[in-house]
Formats: C-alpha cells, structure tokens, sequence
C-alpha cells in the first residue's frame, strides 16, 4: 500500500515537472500565461523550464511576405489606377501580436490593404505639367517609402515589424487605359515640337 502512495505521488511530481518543460525551435516564440495572466514570453530557441502548469502560446518569428490583391483606388488626380503591393513583415513582440489583435496575420492584411489605398490616393499616376511632383509611376522609391512609414504606424500596435514594401503592379484601370495612352502620346509629340521650334 504504501508504495502505491509513493508511486502515485512520484507520478504527479513528473505530471507538475513536465508541465513546466517547453521546448522552442528556432525562429519561434512562445508566450506564457498563468491562469489567464501573461507572465512572459520566451524568444530563445532551447529547452526551458517554466512555472508549472503555465498555458504556453506558439507564435513564429520568421520573416513572411503579404502580397496584396490588385485594388482599384482614385489617384490624386481622380484617375481609377489599379495597384498592389508586397509587404515582408515579421512579429517582433509575441505578446502584442497574441493579445493585442485578434488574428495579426488578418490584421496586417488588411492595414496592409488601406495603406495601399492611402498612400495611393495622394499621389497621381503621372503628372504631364510639373516634372518635379513625385508620382505613382515615376517615383515607386519614395512611394515605397511612404507605404513602409504607414504601416509601421499602423501595424505598431500588433508588435508587427515591416521589413519591407515594394509595388508590385500599377496600372491604368481598363476603362482609361486607352484615353491614358492617347494623352501621354499627344504630350510626347508636344514635348518634341516644342524641341523642334
């Protein structure tokens, strides 16, 4: 009898022990909470010991890229341009990713989205009169730039870190491409007889 109540004690000190042992790969995170309370998280990869029966949350810490659907926004000028964007962004602060947002990954998607219409919509595509205003088309450096600033602002509070925005497409909206087309066309032949004259 007695080492069944041995056995039994032993039994649960291993259950206590091994509720407190984690394991975290590389490029991985874990965040602790204890009876709904966050205690902590855990960045290192390794084996760790921690309080006993604490609830462990994986989330990864690896870079990862959001391509963004082709949206039609209004440029400055009010023209339909069509754009998209990739985003290359990772979580840098596991307990504002996993308690602040409900989803973060849902979350950068769609800031991501309405920054892209943002910073879209005050630029134009092309400018035919100042050459020095910076556009959509001629200026995709700063334009970048701008979208990364956004975001940052935006995503700051998921604890999301935007390594990096480039565009990806811009374009006309079908419905002006060809009228678009005929008017850079007859600004090029401006531009060359007023070189000629």
């Amino acid at each position: 009898m007695f080492s069944i109540i041995i056995g039994i004690l032993l039994l649960v000190v291993a259950l206590f022990f091994f509720s407190a042992v984690t394991i975290i790969g590389p490029n991985e995170a874990q965040a602790l909470t204890f009876f709904g309370r966050y205690i902590g998280s855990i960045n290192e990869s390794g084996l760790f010991i921690t309080v006993p029966l604490t609830n462990k949350q994986p989330i990864s810490l690896r870079v990862r890229n959001f391509n963004s659907d082709i949206l039609k926004v209004n440029d400055e000028q009010g023209n339909p341009v069509e754009i998209a964007a990739v985003i290359v962004f990772r979580v840098v602060d596991t307990a504002k990713a996993l308690f602040n947002v409900d989803h973060y990954e849902e979350f950068v998607q769609i800031q991501s989205e309405a920054a892209v219409r943002h910073v879209a919509s005050q630029y134009a595509y092309d400018t035919f009169a100042d050459v020095d205003a910076i556009t959509l088309r001629g200026n995709t450096t700063e334009v970048s730039q701008k979208l990364t600033t956004e975001l940052e602002e935006r995503l700051q509070v998921a604890g999301v870190e935007i390594i990096e925005t480039r565009l990806t497409h811009l374009a006309y909206a079908t419905e002006i491409a060809c009228a678009m087309l005929q008017r850079q066309q007859a600004a090029a032949i401006l531009a060359a007889r007023k070189i000629i004259v």
